[in-house]
Formats: structure tokens, sequence, C-alpha cells
């Protein structure tokens, strides 16, 4: 097998990562919206925790495309 598609389908299966994380994002904002407009008073304490969640999940994309372009480039 030729190092450069070794590279590629490494770099294929680092992005699958991706996938989840829309699927994670998704959720969390669903339940977000939801929670909120069950109880709005709730809003400033769901709020946070909510952009808390968004962070470390697009956190997890962000290290997954990293390693993405570690194995295409170096």
């Amino acid at each position: 097998m030729d190092v450069q598609a070794a590279r590629d389908i490494g770099a294929g299966i680092a992005v699958i990562a991706l996938a989840g994380v829309g699927i994670g994002l998704g959720n969390i904002f669903s339940t977000l919206v939801s929670s909120i407009a069950r109880n709005p008073a709730s809003r400033p304490h769901v709020f946070g925790l909510g952009m808390l969640g968004f962070a470390l999940t697009e956190a997890v994309a962000l290290f997954a495309l990293l390693i993405a372009f570690l194995i295409l480039f170096a």
C-alpha cells in the first residue's frame, strides 16, 4: 500500500468523529431550546450550561480535525 493512500485512509477515519460531534451539537441545542421553552425562568442557568456543553463538544471536533491534519501533513 502506498504511504499517501494510508495517510488518506487514516485522515478519513479520524474525521468520522465529526459525525458524532454534529449529532451531539444537535442534541445539546434541541434540549436547550426545549428546556427554555418549558421553563423560561431557568434560562440564565440553563443557557450557561448549554454553552459549556457546546464548547466542550466543539473542542472534540477541533481535536479530530487536528489529528486528521497531523496525519495528512506531518
